[in-house]
């Protein structure tokens, strides 16, 4: 850390003084031109309301500081309390031209608004306390998770190998699993508001529905074109590695696996699956997450909102303000993800234990290859169809991927994906609204991956033989499999032991992975929602809502 302090006395109005030297300080941190003349506007506002408000005989201190890479300048001087909003006016620092009080009220707001997250104003032991954060490091909330990440694993192992099992359980049972559980269900409630409203906005705003089908159509065949391509990906990985032990202690272990939930009342029908689309009331796609009737009843309502003539502009503003209402609350819950984070990973490797992580190494390592294998894919579609650089992309999506992580579901990383494809990479709210949610339901790339590799890898294990054509009806039950699985932790296990029994293997095999299935959960997850945001990007290019300059900032 470095800090550059300045001290000023007050009976000679140290305002022009004092702004001088946190102009100094921050062109010395090596800021932008512009980020340098901002900063110094604003703090010079503030200096002049603490001048204004001070005991003239005290000390104005004004501290520059740069930490992890975060720029802040911090003031204080001593006087009585006031409201740091009504003091500041700032035409009297930025203008030195005579205007109108409309103009000077409206230059404060843009000043105040362009920092209002930054800028925090207190009084304490008689001074009053300003600080400004003149540029924040967008790495450190990648730092705080995956520095999060490590430490609960690093936690989980050490409890895992040298703590009390009594311990261990008191831990996990009291602290770390309902920490975790209980930020999950925070974003899981904001789940089905964040869709419905988001694609109410989205198709709302549309004049021409043909534009709006064909925004639709070329994100569903792109969905359904990987999702063939993850299929294939999960069988040739599976082809070339070939993991499983057969007989002996591999179907031992796996008898005396823990109980599974049967695949036997799980429906493969397409027809049931396209009629279960349509919910038999307004209320419980809300209170279920059934993404699929919520996306039916959000276009329903989106396309009547533009066909009601007069009240058409009324809803929309309301449809408008709970959409950033649910987006505003997201953003509060995503702060805490750090602490999440390391609490999930610390929960799983304790329930878990090295042993049973180290025990299914083959066939976990075949399969994380094949998503290394799809993240490959994405990054060819991005450059031979978006005709897109990847690099911007992944230096921007890495950090959301470390997040998803965590959460091991699709549903609840919705707003997270609209959030960073929105305000990072560029993508108009017409696209993402509409191809996240839809991707949540569809695109399952990473579980059909994993349905292949395990499917076939449990099959060698217990000595079934793969035909062909014993191949091609894998094939078609995973696709259809993975676009009707629910984007919730565990789905997968449901999906592979439906699987198993078409194939013939003991639906109890699958306990030979199931020990391991939060870690899967895990990184299928971040494989589906990158590839959800990979072809919303892709989809957003083609139809000229991809904002170029945001994407390669």
């Amino acid at each position: 850390m470095t800090n550059k302090r300045g001290i000023f006395d007050l009976k000679k109005d140290p305002t022009g003084s004092a702004s001088e030297f946190v102009q100094k300080g921050l062109e010395e941190y090596g800021l932008e031109a512009k980020a340098v003349i901002k900063g110094t506007l604003v703090a010079e506002e503030a200096i002049a309301s603490l001048v204004a408000h001070a005991e003239k005989s005290g000390n104005l201190r004004v501290n520059v500081k740069k930490f992890a890479g975060s720029i802040t300048v911090e003031m204080s001087a001593p006087g009585s309390d006031y409201s740091l909003t009504d003091a500041m006016t700032a035409a009297d620092v930025i203008l030195d031209t005579d205007v109108g009080d409309d103009m000077l009220e409206e230059i404060r707001n843009i000043m105040l608004t362009s920092l209002a997250d930054g800028l925090k104003f207190s009084h304490k032991n008689g001074y009053n306390n300003i600080r400004i954060t003149i540029e924040k490091n967008r790495r450190m909330f990648l730092y705080l998770t995956l520095g999060a990440l490590l430490a609960g694993t690093l936690l989980g192992v050490m409890l895992s190998l040298a703590g009390p099992e009594s311990v261990n359980g008191a831990l996990n049972g009291y602290l770390l699993t309902p920490i975790k559980t209980m930020y999950i269900n925070a974003l899981k409630i904001i789940v089905a508001p964040v869709v419905f409203f988001s694609i109410v906005t989205c198709i709302s705003g549309f004049s021409d529905l043909n534009e709006l089908g064909r925004i639709g159509g070329r994100t569903t065949l792109m969905y359904f074109f990987t999702t063939l391509i993850a299929v294939a990906v999960g069988a040739g990985s599976f082809y070339l590695f070939r993991p499983g032990t057969r007989g002996g202690a591999a179907a031992a272990a796996a008898a005396s696996g823990p109980a599974v939930p049967s695949g036997e009342d799980v429906e493969l029908s397409a027809i049931d699956m396209i009629v279960d689309i349509v919910p038999s009331n307004f209320i419980r796609p809300f209170l279920e997450n059934n993404m699929a009737q919520l996306i039916f009843l959000a276009v329903l309502c989106g396309i009547a909102v533009g066909l009601i003539g007069k009240y058409s502009e009324v809803l929309i503003q309301i449809f408008e303000a709970l959409n950033e209402l649910f987006m505003k609350i997201t953003a509060m819950i995503i702060r805490l993800m750090p602490v999440a984070v390391f609490c999930s990973m610390a929960s799983m490797v304790i329930d878990l234990g090295v042993k049973t992580i180290l025990s299914i190494l083959g066939m976990f390592a075949t399969f994380l290859f094949g998503l290394a294998v799809m993240l490959v894919v994405y990054i060819m579609l991005m450059m031979l169809l978006g005709r897109l650089d990847p690099r911007p992309f992944i230096r921007k999506y890495a950090p959301v991927m470390l997040q998803i992580f965590s959460m091991a579901s699709s549903n609840a990383a919705i707003p997270l994906n609209m959030d960073v494809c929105g305000k990072k990479l560029g993508v108009s709210s017409k696209v993402y609204s509409l191809s996240i949610p839809l991707g949540a339901t569809l695109n399952m790339d990473g579980t059909c991956v994993q349905l292949m590799v395990f499917a076939l890898a449990l099959a060698k294990v217990y000595g079934v033989t793969i035909t062909g054509s014993t191949l091609l009806m894998m094939a078609f039950t995973v696709v259809i499999l993975s676009m009707g699985a629910p984007g919730i932790p565990g789905a997968g296990v449901i999906c592979l032991s439906v699987l198993l029994e078409q194939l013939g293997v003991p639906t109890e095999a699958i306990g030979l992975v199931m020990g391991i299935g939060p870690l899967i959960g895990m990184f299928l997850c971040t494989c589906n929602c990158t590839g959800d945001t990979v072809i919303t990007t892709i989809v957003a290019k083609s139809v000229g809502e991809l904002d170029l300059d945001r994407y390669k900032s």
